[in-house]
């Protein structure tokens, strides 16, 4: 059974840094484009970054600079490194997985583009 489980969030002040991780279990996770999105209250769920499975990179603009995706293939992970958190970055943020190559499509920010989703994991970021 395919499952995605993310983890690492929590409450951060301003200025901050937390890493997320992405775990698989069931296939594994280098043969898949991955995404990371956030969703905060009352807003529409919103691609953050977004590795391919050639490492293709892509942040959004509201993240680039602050935020890094990488893969640790040893341990079947995918990780969110972000630093400098503001409290805009408030969110649940999941991570996704999909067959399909958007690497060069400019759809990698689309939910609906992927096929997994983990099941969320709260970042709250305040003083």
């Amino acid at each position: 059974q395919f499952q995605l489980v993310e983890s690492g969030g929590g409450l951060v002040q301003p200025g901050g840094s937390l890493r997320l991780a992405c775990a698989a279990s069931g296939f594994t996770l280098d043969n898949y484009y991955i995404g990371w999105f956030r969703q905060a209250p009352g807003k529409e769920r919103e691609g953050v970054s977004y590795i391919s499975r050639a490492g293709n990179i892509y942040y959004a603009e509201t993240v680039k600079g602050r935020f890094t995706i990488s893969r640790d293939s040893a341990k079947n992970l995918v990780y969110l490194q972000m630093n400098s958190l503001k409290p805009e970055d408030t969110a649940v943020y999941y991570c996704a997985a999909t067959n399909a190559d958007n690497t060069y499509s400019g759809a990698w920010y689309i939910p609906s583009r992927y096929n997994y989703w983990g099941q969320g994991t709260q970042v709250t970021v305040s003083s």
